[in-house]
């Protein structure tokens, strides 16, 4: 059985539930119940059409819980319609607006839409953020009770949805799902259902960004800086892919934030070392973004950049003027000071780095970069 038919019927299945009457709430316990029924009956027993099979088992289980619920007893008349063809409507796209809604937290948001829009179990989701199951269960919960009154009969936000999956792919991976390629499967969904240049330019990104993931760690599981990874190792596919998705997203004279961020990330693919990188123009490039959002993290990275396009000086300058907290404010200061020629402040502000890092792979290779100019110092 392919667990990756499951997971792409899931949203549409809550939806036809949730038109057919019941809360969001209700339909995606109902949906969650049918998906392990198929899980046990489907490899003796596959459905020639296993989205009519989810609907009609799905809506049984939703009746049974109404029906068990004292509560909610004069729900005992509704009408079970004949199993019959599967309905064509697809509600994907409002499941999307639904698990970003404003009144959740990034984490609930992030929680239910791979839950409801993704298909994954408590258990798999509990696992990726490495949090214990009953812990994701409860946020899961809370994030259902409180999208359950919310009607969708407005447009959704779109930005809001994309901030989302953003969050998703960059919580990498871990556990048995693949967060990154998760977050790739759900965005080319929605891209796939609106045409919207952000929704590409957030694809774009991604796929730019995870053709270097090969390359990222080394046989030894160290992390590997830009700099100093093996380009043959980058995935050209994704890498074209991501460019012509850009492209057309960029042709349509109408730039967001995650275009900008993909045409830098496009800059550095396009490099065949890292010495051809052409820093002047992903300066520009920042210069853009900071135009349609000014984020000290995208100033922080403009500072390193233009360290490369205008010498460490220039950068060390631009770094001055901002937040010493922002997360990896000392890693920056650290490399842009070691090319100024200050190994000692260098190693000092790595050590530093290191003490705020935010998993244990970059805590180590900042604490190497410490040690090696430590070591360089003492000889």
């Amino acid at each position: 059985m392919d667990e990756s038919v499951l997971r792409s019927l899931t949203p549409t299945v809550i939806g036809i539930l949730v038109r057919r009457g019941a809360d969001f709430a209700a339909a995606e316990d109902a949906v969650q119940d049918a998906l392990v029924e198929a899980v046990r009956v489907w490899p003796a027993d596959p459905p020639r059409d296993p989205k009519g099979w989810l609907i009609t088992v799905a809506w049984r289980k939703f009746l049974d819980a109404t029906r068990a619920d004292a509560a909610r007893r004069r729900r005992e008349e509704i009408v079970e319609p004949d199993p019959g063809p599967a309905e064509v409507a697809d509600d994907t796209l409002q499941l999307y607006f639904l698990c970003a809604h404003p009144s959740l937290t990034p984490a609930s948001a992030v929680a239910l839409t791979l839950r409801a829009v993704g298909g994954l179990t408590t258990r798999q989701i509990a696992q990726a953020y490495l949090v214990p199951e009953a812990t994701m269960a409860q946020r899961i919960s809370r994030a259902k009770r409180t999208v359950s009154g919310v009607r969708l009969n407005q447009p959704g936000d779109v930005g809001t949805v994309l901030r989302v999956l953003y969050l998703v792919f960059n919580e990498g991976y871990s556990g048995d799902v693949d967060l990154a390629a998760e977050a790739v499967r759900l965005t080319r969904q929605l891209a796939a259902r609106v045409k919207h240049e952000e929704v590409a330019g957030l694809l774009a990104l991604m796929l730019l960004h995870h053709a270097r993931r090969p390359a990222r760690t080394g046989a030894d599981g160290r992390l590997v800086p830009l700099a100093e990874q093996d380009r043959g190792r980058w995935d050209t596919r994704l890498i074209a892919e991501g460019v012509d998705i850009l492209q057309a997203a960029l042709a349509r004279d109408r730039l967001g934030e995650f275009q900008a961020q993909a045409a830098i990330a496009a800059l550095h693919a396009d490099a065949r070392t890292a010495a051809e990188t052409d820093w002047v123009q992903i300066v520009e490039w920042y210069d853009e973004l900071l135009r349609l959002t000014d984020n000290p993290v995208a100033r922080l990275n403009r500072a390193v950049a233009l360290g490369e396009a205008d010498g460490a000086r220039a950068g060390l300058a631009a770094l001055a003027g901002l937040d010493p907290g922002l997360p990896r404010y000392q890693a920056a200061a650290a490399y842009l000071h070691e090319r100024a020629g200050e190994p000692a402040t260098a190693a000092r502000l790595y050590a530093e780095a290191a003490r705020s890092a935010v998993n244990l792979a970059e805590r180590d290779h900042l604490t190497r970069q410490a040690a090696r100019l430590n070591a360089r110092l003492r000889g």
